[in-house]
């Protein structure tokens, strides 16, 4: 599997976790009382995954293919002030969210707001990655010279979706299988 493809697969697997955000976003909006605990885990799993390594490893591959045109490199740049953006949105979430958990007093529309933003600015670098950027990166790079990058770059099995489930994730991925089969 080329670099490309296993950040693709990445975004996929991510957009699975953020259409689930995204119904909770909507039941908190009804005045419903969703999972917060689920929450909790996603962002955790968000933050820890795709801010600690998926991001990073983009940002790595990024570098190398800076300095090929402008073009290019106006994404590349844009792409790297996203995923600072994210970075911090994942972290405001996190410490909301956790304030909830331990019984501090946040407005749930507040915190529908802030869930919603999260949502939808992870949704938007998403869609321009795969829109935008990739092809790019794909009409710009030789698969040799993609095959020559990823080898410089760290490789981390994903926690949830990958063969083996860490521990600490065992749990948020039962958890969604069940609200996946709920939703169809």
């Amino acid at each position: 599997m080329t670099i490309l493809a296993e950040l693709h697969q990445d975004h996929v697997n991510l957009n699975k976790l953020l259409v689930i955000l995204r119904q909770k976003v909507n039941q908190l909006k009804a005045g419903q009382q969703p999972n917060f605990s689920l929450i909790a885990d996603l962002i955790d799993y968000i933050s820890n995954y795709a801010d600690g390594h998926h991001h990073p490893r983009e940002d790595k591959m990024y570098k190398c293919l800076a300095d090929r045109n402008p073009e290019l490199d106006k994404h590349l740049f844009n792409c790297a002030k996203d995923h600072e953006a994210l970075k911090s949105s994942s972290l405001q979430l996190k410490e909301a969210v956790d304030g909830i958990l331990h019984d501090s007093v946040m407005p749930m529309d507040e915190f529908a707001g802030l869930l919603d933003d999260f949502v939808s600015l992870q949704m938007a670098h998403l869609n321009f990655e795969e829109g935008q950027l990739f092809p790019m990166i794909q009409e710009s790079v030789s698969e040799k010279e993609l095959e020559m990058i990823e080898k410089q770059l760290p490789k981390q099995e994903d926690p949830l979706f990958g063969e083996v489930q860490a521990r600490e994730y065992t749990a948020l991925y039962k958890e969604l299988m069940l609200e996946m089969n709920e939703a169809c």
